[in-house]
């Protein structure tokens, strides 16, 4: 099975910055897209930021300017740089990838994996 670990949450103030850590570890061929995404009490989990095998980026609107996702495809890992931090960023970060295991010598399967989620808290 595959698991991702995420590592760097915590409480910063308004104008603030943190980086989010997470790393794929398991029985892995290959990761396609990683991504966080996150979820504020009472809102819907949605997009921060994902980067493709290849390099390519998306952002949420709102974050657009001010984070920065980039990976290390040796590590499995992706990395969320977090600057000019507001109070509406304060969430549960969730790390998320999607790729292909091995489940036999010849054969693969599809995953979707998420992280159990690390909390940033913006203070006003």
């Amino acid at each position: 099975q595959v698991q991702l670990v995420e590592s760097g949450g915590g409480l910063v103030q308004n104008g603030g910055s943190l980086r989010l850590s997470c790393a794929a570890s398991g029985s892995i061929s290959s990761i396609d897209t990683m991504g966080w995404y996150r979820q504020a009490p009472g809102k819907q989990r949605e997009l921060v930021a994902r980067i493709t095998s290849g390099g390519s980026t998306t952002y949420g609107d709102s974050v657009k300017g001010r984070f920065t996702i980039s990976r290390d495809h040796a590590k499995n890992a992706v990395y969320l740089q977090m600057d000019s931090l507001k109070p509406e960023d304060t969430a549960v970060y969730y790390c998320n990838a999607e790729g292909v295991r091995p489940t036999s010598i010849i054969t693969t399967k599809y995953f979707e994996v998420w992280g159990q989620g690390t909390l940033v808290t913006v203070s006003s």
